[in-house]
């Protein structure tokens, strides 16, 4: 009977650790207002909205207090609508066997993509004045954009730890 551990690879690679994350991160798109900036904001709407809408009554332009109404109302909706786009989020994991990215909608609705890491490049398209634009993983023919709710800024540091985990997974083969 030979001695020896059981579990190694002749490569030196470790199965159980073949499908532990070398990378992982959970996106949300980039909110800038928190629910207690919307409270405030639209309570300062409000407040301008109801003493210019009253000042224009006095005055005899009474039509301009139903316009600041529907500003408010196409105002909140705006805001309501961004807050119900920030519940989505994108899930990214690089493991040595594959690159797994899922993207949640507001709706709860999962699509999932699954590529070899090898055969997996990221894509990126910089701007000098708005800074990273777009992040595109490539497998094949198939191309997803990832982090594309994020933040220049935050998807410049998504990008840098795809790269790290991309070429660390490519070295170890």
């Amino acid at each position: 009977m030979a001695s020896g551990n059981i579990s190694a690879h002749p490569d030196g690679l470790d199965p159980a650790t073949m499908d532990r994350p070398v990378y992982s991160a959970v996106i949300r798109p980039h909110q800038s207002l928190s629910q207690d900036g919307f409270r405030i904001v639209m309570g300062l709407c409000c407040l301008v909205s109801l003493v210019t809408s009253i000042a224009c009554w006095r005055a005899g332009f009474w039509p301009i207090a139903g316009f600041f109404g529907l500003d408010m109302l196409a105002l909140y909706v705006a805001l309501k609508v961004s807050f119900r786009r920030g519940r989505s989020f994108e899930e990214v994991a690089i493991s040595p066997i594959e690159v797994f990215l899922a993207r949640i909608d507001p709706r709860g609705v999962r699509r999932e993509w699954r590529f070899n890491p090898l055969w997996t490049k990221l894509s990126r398209v910089d701007d000098e004045e708005f800074g990273l634009r777009t992040l595109t993983l490539t497998s094949r023919r198939e191309h997803v954009v990832v982090a594309r709710d994020a933040s220049p800024d935050q998807r410049a540091v998504i990008a840098d730890g795809l790269t790290r985990a991309l070429a660390q997974v490519k070295k170890g083969f």
